[in-house]
């Protein structure tokens, strides 16, 4: 099983990302799906309770999964020719500086200059979406 990248769907700076990222994939390493695919709680059950206002997810296993910055980092150190200097996330203060930029971005992803939310995708969580849904569909 190719290892499988996880991403907000709804969130236009998510998928800007994932397509950049899919554009260096030359050798077509992973998988790419967004977070409100069809059937991905029963395939990576582990992700049912995810924040993705975290980060994307890097699913290499069921038991192996990868948040953020970590993903990032493993994405890069596997696709060539980006794992020559993927070890500089390992270094203590660069994994410290971009564990804390990516966290940075995450947060604030809807505010970025060239791509803007068009609703309120970016302020819930997924989970956080679907209980509003549930609580709606209960009082309708």
């Amino acid at each position: 099983m190719k290892p499988v990248v996880v991403f907000d769907g709804e969130c236009r700076f998510c998928t800007w990302s994932m397509n950049r990222i899919q554009k260096l994939d030359k050798q077509n390493l992973f998988a790419y799906l967004p977070r409100q695919a069809p059937g991905i709680e029963e395939r990576f059950p582990k992700l049912a309770d995810s924040d993705f206002n975290t980060g994307m997810r890097l699913v290499v296993t069921d038991d192996q999964i990868y948040v953020g910055a970590d993903a990032v980092h493993q994405i890069y150190r596997r696709m060539p020719p980006f794992q020559l200097v993927a070890w500089l996330y390992r270094v203590p203060i660069l994994h410290w500086v971009f564990r804390s930029g990516y966290a940075l971005i995450a947060r604030y992803r809807h505010l970025s200059g060239r791509v803007t939310c068009d609703t309120s995708a970016c302020d819930l969580s997924f989970g956080e979406r679907n209980v509003m849904t549930e609580e709606q569909n209960k009082t309708a």
